[in-house]
């Protein structure tokens, strides 16, 4: 694969930036290290040793040894390995050679050596076990609370390395039936743990044993569970295990749960919270999918039941019903924590001024207006004021940057980057990032984005003073091509920034669990029919990696969608991440509400969020593109009413930034990307 422009500019940059290399030498060092690293990993002679002449001073170069031990992994010596952790002590690639070779050596059962290379900060739990075992084959003493219990006390099921501690542990008594249910416990919060479930049920006897299994049966199969739950009998455990089953069953059909409820009810004698868990769950999923009665049971749902879940959906109710005094009696009873979330206070603004009560209502959107999120921008549109968006700078500090540039795990990071080795890039910077401070941490940052790295402010500044970092957190990257493509695809390059900055965060190699790619998270059916339809290059997934591909697709793919909403930013942000299919179902129940209202109402957690969180970043890409922005309300157009981007014929709005604005105020109101969208649903 090319080096993509990010990395090249990259490239450029650290070629100044890393110490005692001039460019020569560094240039030199970039070309020579990829055709001898492959050689160190697949060559038994060993003649990449030869090879490696003149890179000692690379950054890289200890992945050399590295993958040269790796490769012969099971005739390597302890002593070969223990000599390359001490000349490469609290790296990565000693990290990697101990996850390699610790291994090795328990399969030789040399529990000495083991214990000599083991690090007992590793959290990986494979390795921890060995240990344990290895200190067990030796005699040595074994503190089950402090060096075993941990790791037992795991909703997931445990490596087969762990069988020689969990059988010592059996031994000595440690596993007592309270502890056996600690994990059941634990595992019964995931249906995809009900294996775990049903094996710790073979440790227990007796009743505890049934009980164990019963709510096994509930996690794998509730339906079954609760048509078998006639027989069972009226204890604490059993109830749990009703409770668990018409939970899962109303997430894919709350009818069937509410009618299994109420057949198996007065059966038993549940508690506040079993009877909670059960009314919730049916109550919740039925408000979600707008069932008839779904405020009426979220309305009838007692106090002490209720959760902030619930709360929400008797908002969402209410609202997508249209009955405007039930949505503010709904956000009347949340509690304050709840209550003060800026959504909610801009909901209850909407609702004081749909009742007629207007002072009110000002004086809500007044203090909103004064964040620079989703419910704030369209708070300041409500009472024709500005946006306050409060940017500030990192100060320069060369002290922190003179010392990040003789930090190794850094310059390996860096490197990675530039040699366009993204996966091995961010693992390094993950690792540096844990012997560096808080300020240095920053002004890593700060270099990075230099370099052109720029998704490492995007991660790391959300919350307190960083939200305040507009320049690091919205990067202008790549601009003449996106400002060229968004025309192309007839739609604005702010919602085509936003786009980028919602499903990627500007990481290039992004692959989501749903097969999506790139910045703009394609998926290759679709990359393949837009680029059939548009004449555009594609050449499989792999090329969706590659900016320029990703981004042209991706804009044209954009604009496809919108025009099959109107035009409508708003839908085509929801279609773009829910699918065409799902908006559609939702336009045809709700296609009356307001837009802002039917945003609330998106069933789907996810794309509600996504939603909201676009429209702000269109906001601020507009405003770091041309210094003003268009209103937020602009984009929302009523679902049926053409929507064409406004030019010249809406005000611009002013950014502004009192001077007593605090930076707590100004939360974004949008949550750390994650490292690879893993729920992205362009179709």
């Amino acid at each position: 694969m090319k080096m993509f422009a990010f990395t090249t500019l990259a490239a450029s940059f650290l070629i100044a930036a890393i110490a005692h290399a001039d460019t020569a030498e560094l240039t030199r060092q970039r070309g020579q290290f990829p055709a001898v690293w492959e050689l160190a990993k697949r060559d038994p002679t060993g003649s990449w040793a030869k090879l490696a002449a003149g890179l000692e001073s690379y950054p890289l170069y200890p992945y050399l040894g590295l993958a040269s031990l790796q490769r012969r992994i099971k005739e390597a010596r302890p002593e070969e390995a223990e000599a390359f952790v001490k000349a490469w002590p609290d790296s990565l690639p000693a990290t990697l050679l101990r996850e390699a070779f610790l291994p090795e050596l328990a399969k030789r059962q040399d529990w000495k050596s083991y214990l000599a290379l083991y690090d007992a900060g590793t959290k990986n739990r494979e390795l921890r076990c060995r240990a344990l075992q290895a200190k067990l084959a030796l005699g040595q003493k074994i503190d089950f609370a402090q060096d075993f219990q941990p790791i037992w006390l795991s909703a997931s099921d445990l490596p087969d390395a762990c069988d020689a501690a969990t059988s010592w542990a059996r031994s000595q008594g440690k596993l007592t039936p309270a502890l056996i249910w600690q994990r059941i416990d634990l595992a019964a919060t995931k249906a995809t743990h009900a294996a775990v479930v049903a094996a710790l049920a073979t440790q227990l006897d007796g009743t505890d044993r049934t009980a164990a299994e019963h709510i096994a049966l509930a996690l794998r199969d509730p339906a079954t569970a609760l048509r078998q739950a006639g027989t069972w009998p009226d204890t604490p455990r059993s109830r749990d295990a009703v409770a668990i089953a018409v939970e899962r069953l109303a997430k894919r059909d709350a009818d069937a749960a509410a009618e299994k409820w109420d057949a198996v009810r007065g059966q038993f004698h549940f508690d506040k919270a079993q009877q909670g868990r059960a009314l919730r769950a049916i109550a919740l999923y039925r408000a979600s999918s707008y069932s008839p009665d779904a405020l009426a049971r979220l309305s009838a749902l007692p106090a002490d039941l209720a959760d902030d879940a619930t709360r929400e959906w008797r908002v969402r109710s209410a609202l997508a019903a249209g009955d405007f005094k039930a949505t503010l009696a709904a956000l009347d009873i949340m509690p304050p924590a709840q209550r003060d979330d800026a959504r909610w206070r801009y909901l209850r603004g909407r609702m004081l001024a749909k009742l007629g009560r207007k002072d009110e209502a000002n004086a809500v959107f007044r203090t909103l207006a004064a964040e620079a999120n989703f419910f704030g921008f369209l708070a300041a549109d409500q009472i024709d004021s500005g946006y306050t968006i409060c940017s500030s700078e990192l100060p320069a500090d060369k002290s922190a940057d003179t010392a990040l540039r003789k930090d190794s795990n850094l310059a390996r990071a860096l490197e990675f980057f530039a040699i366009d080795r993204l996966a091995e890039a961010r693992r390094e910077w993950d690792f540096a990032q844990n012997g560096l401070d808080a300020g240095q941490r920053r002004q890593a940052i700060v270099l990075a984005a230099k370099l052109g790295w720029i998704d490492r402010a995007v991660y790391a500044f959300n919350q307190g003073e960083d939200m305040r970092l507009y320049t690091l957190r919205f990067p202008l990257a790549r601009r003449e091509q996106i400002v060229r493509d968004a025309k192309d695809g007839d739609i604005e390059p702010a919602w085509a920034y936003a786009i980028i900055r919602a499903e990627s965060a500007w990481t290039t190699d992004a692959k989501s669990g749903a097969n999506a790619y790139g910045l703009m998270q394609l998926l290759p059916g679709t990359a393949a029919k837009v680029a059939k339809v548009n004449g555009l290059d594609y050449s499989g997934a792999a090329s969706l990696f590659d900016p320029d591909v990703n981004i042209a697709l991706g804009t044209r793919y954009l604009g496809e969608v919108a025009a099959r909403f109107d035009g409508s930013p708003w839908l085509g942000s929801a279609a773009y991440n829910a699918g065409p299919a799902a908006v559609d179902k939702w336009v045809a129940a709700r296609d009356t509400l307001d837009p802002d209202f039917f945003i609330e109402t998106i069933p789907y957690k996810e794309t509600r969020e996504y939603v909201s969180r676009v429209l702000a970043f269109s906001v601020i890409y507009d405003w770091r593109l041309n210094g003003s922005t268009l209103p937020i309300s602009s984009r929302l157009p009523r679902i049926g009413q053409a929507y064409e981007p406004p030019g010249d014929k809406v005000a611009r709005k002013a950014v502004v930034c009192p001077a007593t604005k605090s930076a707590a105020a100004e939360s974004a109101a949008v949550p750390p990307p994650s490292p690879a969208p893993a729920q992205s649903k362009a179709q």
